[in-house]
């Protein structure tokens, strides 16, 4: 069976290579990058339908006149401008502690809690699945309270929670010898873990 979930993505890029050239290149590349105005109103034609897109065009020239007038940094020099100074510091802090959030290490160890948490050697990668499906509903929830909450709430609410659980886990793992139940504990840590990451991060 996992052959075939691993080729099934596969499916998608394949259904993807075939219609890619049936698909209009987008109306903003075209003005902007190409200056073919022409082929931007095909384009947003066949995008749009039939009818007067002028408001559409003039948006899009105002965005070429903005770029325009926008002077383009080499990396050096973003690193240099002090007015872009904290976009990046909070840039590389939440790289960074996406990187060292925990979720490469609660995927790695996630097998070995299970089999220990007494689970059938053939139910572990079901059940593993079901982590990777929660990941997947978590961040399309997060895309319905982004909008509510914004991006800021869901960091740290996300990062705190996450704290919680892997402070939590850890007491579990240490203790899974002396209480029977505190295996199964741990696995519904993981998957509020995961859940909490595909929100917040």
């Amino acid at each position: 069976l996992w052959p075939w979930l691993l080729a099934s993505s596969g499916l998608s890029a394949l259904v993807q290579l075939v219609t890619l050239p049936f698909f209009p290149d987008s109306p903003s590349y075209l003005l902007i990058q190409k200056g073919n105005e022409e082929a931007c109103r095909k384009a947003i034609r066949k995008l749009w339908g039939e009818g007067d897109h002028q408001a559409e065009i003039d948006d899009i020239m105002k965005e070429k006149g903005a770029m325009a007038s926008t002077k383009t940094l080499r990396v050096l020099e973003v690193l240099k401008e002090r007015s872009l100074r904290w976009q990046l510091y909070i840039l590389m802090t939440v790289m960074t502690t996406l990187q060292l959030c925990g979720i490469n290490a609660i995927y790695f160890y996630s097998f070995e809690v299970f089999h220990t948490a007494k689970f059938e050697e053939y139910l572990i990668p079901y059940v593993s699945l079901g982590v990777g499906l929660c990941e997947c509903l978590s961040s399309i929830l997060c895309s319905t309270l982004i909008d509510r909450f914004g991006r800021k709430v869901l960091l740290w609410g996300g990062y705190s929670l996450m704290c919680s659980v892997l402070a939590l886990l850890t007491m579990t793992l240490s203790l899974q010898h002396r209480f029977f139940w505190m295996h199964y504990f741990s696995v519904i840590l993981i998957f509020l873990f995961v859940v909490f990451y595909g929100i917040g991060p």
